[in-house]
């Protein structure tokens, strides 16, 4: 049986027939939405993400000055630490990390009774290099970071890829964040998202800012 070996030609493949199947949907993104899409599609095989996932205005444009700028990103897994390609994240300065599995933050979570990705999202929020934040599993840590940005605790991000999964918190979370003023955010409406939605969601950005074959 004949089949495809090399990796590039795999994903190629798989993207051209990402794009065959979404057919007249692939005209309601823009040239800089529809990598994402996209990449979402292929990561999950679920073409729901095309009628789930939305954009604040200009949100890629803004991601990118941020990737550009240098950031560290805080993650709400090590899942998502694991799964970013941080090699090229490295070569615009930016830095992944997550807190969850710190044990101070686990300490401080059991003696306040609430969760670890409530209080790594608390101290994440106040490194004045952190300026993206990647939110795939706790909705938790989603509506901390936006009582901190409105209590004025903090600095607004550059970006929020809030993707959180689950049946307990995770759409209103989502939808609480779109009701913050001037924040960039990517979100997928409804209790689909994940680790692994929240790394494809920002390698579609990533993944436009050079050519893959020359790193």
């Amino acid at each position: 049986m004949k089949y495809i070996k090399v990796p590039m030609d795999i994903e190629k493949r798989s993207f051209e027939i990402i794009t065959e199947e979404l057919g007249e949907k692939n005209k309601l993104f823009t040239e800089q939405q529809a990598p994402v899409i996209k990449r979402l599609v292929h990561t999950t095989a679920d073409f729901e993400y095309a009628d789930i996932t939305e954009f604040s205005e200009g949100v890629i444009e803004k991601a990118m000055e941020a990737i550009k700028g240098g950031s560290r990103i805080y993650c709400d897994t090590s899942m998502i630490v694991n799964g970013l390609s941080k090699k090229n994240l490295e070569r615009f300065g930016c830095v992944p990390y997550s807190m969850v599995s710190d044990p101070e933050v686990a300490k401080i979570a059991k003696e306040r009774g609430v969760t670890r990705s409530m209080v790594g999202m608390e101290k994440a929020a106040k490194d004045p290099e952190t300026k993206i934040y990647l939110i795939g599993n706790a909705p938790t840590a989603l509506f901390t970071l936006k009582e901190l940005v409105e209590k004025g605790e903090v600095e607004k991000p550059a970006l929020v890829i809030g993707v959180p999964v689950g049946f307990v918190g995770a759409a209103e979370s989502k939808e609480a964040l779109k009701e913050m003023k001037d924040i960039p955010y990517i979100i997928t409406k409804g209790r689909k998202g994940g680790s692994t939605v929240a790394v494809a969601a920002l390698h579609g950005i990533l993944y436009q800012m050079y050519d893959r074959k020359d790193f």
